[in-house]
């Protein structure tokens, strides 16, 4: 047995039983409450910041129900799991664009390569606009004729490299940013991801943490207002420049756990299921499953079920398909389609395009 196959293998088991202690530990210390002998899980929900960070990126993962933190091979692992950098070969450029919910434009463009031995770099761009919306006031409920748009973005930088043939380890490095009218909120943060090829039949294990740093806080003239601190008194200072006390919000940290195996895997069929478990800070823990049959890596068709088992969740079943076309020897591009139902909410269409070079 090789030793550098023996020390990954313990090292991505430990790594895999810590991952799982934040899930249990987490799910052990939620809290309730009983309210007329029935009891409440209390899920935080709506308590933090960058809510954008959570809609997720690609259509191919979507497909799946978002259960793609074994299975990340294609640039939208700077999302899910950046460990899944290392399967890229040569170069990479994605394109993800959606009308998410509400008509609000959620659009990805990353770009990635590989450096040799080294291992593989990539860079990101999320970015979400609401579209413009109408001031409103007490006074002028039907419009101020002033307009205003909530705007978000995240810059990624991820590096992934293969420490062995069946164990690597990926980070992010990413800026984020919050835009409202005239205000605004900034914070810096990372992801860590590994993933690890099992001797079993091609069964792969993925673990990730996304968004691990500061509060965030809304700052800008929207905040400030001038007031007369003693209008009953005579004499005083009459007009002070004054700002409203924001809180500040924590990023939506998660932790994500995930398997995926090879069904079956010949020269014309190939078929994956996967699963992957997470435990956000700002909700109560879900399960994300997923299956895709691809034929002779030519066209794919994927199913899944988002946030299983979720509070109070409106996700559910996915589903999409893919298509692989090779442009000359070493060039080819892909396009995958996915649909995600949102229940009441009604539902979204994703679209990526891939280049590999």
């Amino acid at each position: 047995m090789n030793p550098s196959l023996l020390k990954s293998g313990h090292f991505a088991t430990t790594v895999f039983g810590l991952a799982l202690s934040f899930l249990i530990v987490g799910h052990a210390h939620s809290q309730s409450l009983a309210d007329g002998g029935e009891t409440r899980t209390i899920t935080r929900t709506g308590t933090t910041a960058a809510q954008f960070l959570k809609i997720g990126v690609g259509a191919r993962a979507i497909s799946l129900g978002g259960s793609f933190v074994a299975e990340a091979n294609d640039l939208s692992a700077l999302y899910w799991n950046p460990a899944g950098l290392s399967n890229i070969q040569g170069g990479a450029v994605q394109f993800s664009h959606t009308k998410y919910l509400a008509d609000i434009s959620y659009s990805y463009a990353a770009f990635g390569f590989r450096i040799g031995s080294l291992g593989t770099i990539a860079a990101s761009l999320i970015y979400l606009d609401s579209g413009e919306m109408k001031v409103r006031t007490v006074s002028d409920p039907n419009g101020t004729g002033e307009f205003f748009k909530a705007q978000d973005l995240a810059l990624q930088l991820s590096f992934a490299r293969a420490l062995t043939d069946r164990f690597s380890i990926g980070t992010t490095v990413k800026f984020i940013r919050e835009t409202i009218w005239h205000s605004s909120a900034s914070a810096m943060a990372f992801d860590v991801g590994v993933l690890f090829t099992t001797p079993f039949r091609q069964l792969r294990l993925g673990a990730s943490m996304a968004n691990f740093g500061p509060k965030m806080q809304m700052s800008g003239r929207d905040i400030i207002f001038s007031t007369d601190p003693s209008p009953l008194q005579e004499g005083n200072v009459e007009i002070v420049n004054s700002e409203y006390l924001v809180d500040r919000h924590p990023l939506p940290l998660l932790f994500r756990v995930g398997l995926a195996w090879d069904a079956m895997n010949t020269a014309d069929h190939r078929v994956v299921v996967m699963t992957d478990a997470a435990h956000p800070n700002d909700n109560s823990e879900y399960l994300n499953m997923g299956m895709e049959y691809n034929f002779r890596d030519l066209f794919a068709i994927r199913g899944g079920y988002r946030n299983a088992f979720e509070v109070d969740g409106e996700q559910g079943l996915t589903w999409g398909v893919g298509l692989n076309l090779r442009i000359d020897r070493s060039t080819r591009a892909s396009f995958d389609y996915a649909y995600a139902d949102f229940g009441r909410l009604e539902q979204t269409h994703w679209y990526t395009l891939n280049l590999y070079f």
